[in-house]
């Protein structure tokens, strides 16, 4: 599932291509994309023809592209949802596979949602320009202006869970996902079910400061792409996966001290480690 540099990458892609462009038309080729909108795809469509997109915002992995009425189309990616940009000055149009909603924007160019597996989605949100009510609950993200480094590291001390469970609760920090917080803990050395009481506040900053910069290193490379269903609006790649020290390298020589690396099951994801530096926690 994309995380905070990925949804990151497509945010940067989508101010530079919609910003100021009006909407011609509104195609909505699945309607499961758009099944939280109870109105019905026709609707949907519908009230979109003539808006003009001022922007595009994100707060952790949720998108949205705000509308000069004051409402917002909200975009959450899912684990394969992608957009696609096609411009009227190349010779013909790219056929994305996967289409599920095609946006047709003044001046001929074509804003595409794609979605092979369709745990995506959009919905228009009233009033939702600046901020959409539906995502108000979610925190602010290692990057955001206003968020406090210092009462993220209280709150998570407080809390009666694992490390990798706050680093994972979006409503403590955002934009974080299984990639990013298994290599967090390996550069800070920790075992995801470490209690957050027993954290030592200097290791719990530190904890954060590696999430910042190894998502800032992804961001940097154009976020993390295993497959292809993470692009950007272009469709290229990024590349942050051939510095990945921890998730996805089960049986691989840890960078750091040689040991195989192993993989443990983790709710209903896994977690990556190195059995030497990252210890399991001592229990009672």
């Amino acid at each position: 599932m994309p995380e905070l540099p990925e949804v990151e990458v497509v945010r940067r892609g989508l101010v530079e291509a919609v910003s100021d462009r009006i909407v011609d038309r509104v195609e909505v080729l699945h309607p499961r994309p758009v099944r939280h909108h109870l109105a019905g795809p026709e609707d949907f469509a519908d009230r979109l023809v003539g808006e003009r997109f001022t922007g595009a915002s994100r707060r952790g992995k949720y998108l949205w592209l705000p509308l000069s009425s004051g409402d917002a189309i909200l975009a959450h990616l899912g684990m394969s949802g992608q957009f696609r940009v096609d411009d009227p000055d190349t010779a013909a149009p790219v056929e994305h596979r996967h289409v599920r909603v095609r946006f047709g924007l003044s001046g001929g160019r074509v804003l595409s949602f794609c979605d092979q597996r369709m745990f995506g989605g959009l919905r228009i949100s009233p009033g939702g320009a600046e901020l959409p009510a539906e995502v108000a609950h979610i925190a602010r993200d290692p990057f955001d202006p206003e968020y406090d480094l210092d009462e993220v590291v209280r709150r998570m001390r407080r809390k009666r869970t694992t490390v990798k469970r706050a680093l994972l609760d979006q409503t403590l920090v955002s934009g974080i996902g299984n990639i990013y917080a298994d290599e967090a803990l390996w550069r800070a050395r920790l075992h995801g079910d470490r209690a957050t009481d027993t954290l030592a506040r200097t290791k719990a900053y530190e904890l954060l400061g590696h999430v910042r910069d190894v998502m800032a290193e992804a961001l940097a490379q154009g976020g993390t792409s295993f497959d292809a269903l993470y692009v950007n609006v272009n469709g290229e790649s990024g590349y942050f996966e051939r510095g990945l020290d921890a998730y996805g390298r089960e049986g691989l020589p840890c960078r750091r001290c040689g040991r195989a690396m192993v993989r443990e099951q983790f709710a209903n994801r896994s977690s990556t480690r190195c059995p030497s530096c990252q210890r399991r926690p001592r229990q009672g």
